[in-house]
């Protein structure tokens, strides 16, 4: 890191200190929520006058020079983490906040209905310091895999259950929220989609039959007007059914 030459002034004497030894101490884990000193320590002979200035990504966090060596963060937070250094050698120290996983959360591919026969995939993933590294699956509550990312080939109603994700680190585990995953038969599926089309095709036949015997009392242009929307409007739901 080379040397800094420090010079205090008193009087009308000049005092300069040649220093090549000094470094930011911290500890070794911080965690989240707890209070951390940081020191500031020179292999230097400073005088009483001597002071510190600590900075925190090359910003002043003190508005005035200290003769503490020393800087208390109480409660830090996520957001206290950067480099920290001593106007005294200006040696960044790098300080990493750690913590259990948080935030855990599962996602699955695709959306929509899960059909039989289908192929599925649900991805974990959480917030941690360092990464979580180890990922556990369970469905119903009792283990089934492991890994970010846990994927199912072809799908059956067997597979129909509440799944959950572990993540892990040195500091601790944290569970996802569960997820339900509901397989439809392909079969039902089918049958399903057939009755939606044969209802729409019913109604719409039933709405011209209405619409037809309408049109032999009033006006054709107030028919249209006052039936050509509803027509429409059921169209418009059907077609979001399908």
């Amino acid at each position: 890191l080379g040397y800094k030459l420090q010079c205090m002034t008193a009087a009308l004497d000049i005092m300069c200190v040649l220093c090549s030894d000094l470094q930011v101490e911290a500890p070794e884990r911080v965690t989240e929520g707890h209070n951390v000193s940081l020191t500031c320590k020179s292999s230097c002979t400073l005088t009483d006058r001597a002071t510190f200035i600590w900075y925190r990504n090359s910003q002043p966090l003190t508005e005035r020079r200290d003769r503490n060596n020393q800087l208390l963060l109480q409660s830090v937070r996520r957001e206290d983490a950067g480099r920290y250094s001593c106007a005294l050698h200006g040696h960044n120290s790098l300080v990493l906040f750690n913590n259990p996983p948080k935030n855990v959360s599962v996602s699955i591919n695709g959306s929509g209905v899960i059909v039989g026969g289908d192929s599925v995939t649900l991805s974990c993933s959480s917030d941690s310091n360092p990464p979580a590294l180890n990922f556990s699956w369970f469905k119903g509550g009792m283990f089934v895999g492991s890994g970010r990312i846990y994927s199912i080939s072809k799908i059956s109603s067997d597979h129909s259950e509440e799944y959950k994700c572990r993540s892990i680190n040195e500091h601790g585990e944290k569970y996802s929220d569960a997820v339900t995953l509901n397989v439809m038969c392909e079969c039902t599926y089918a049958m399903w989609l057939t009755l939606l089309r044969l209802l729409a095709s019913t109604t719409i036949h039933v709405q011209e039959d209405a619409f037809e015997k309408k049109k032999k009392k009033t006006d054709r242009s107030s028919k249209v007007v006052k039936y050509q929307p509803e027509i429409e409007s059921v169209l418009f739901i059907i077609v979001l059914m399908v």
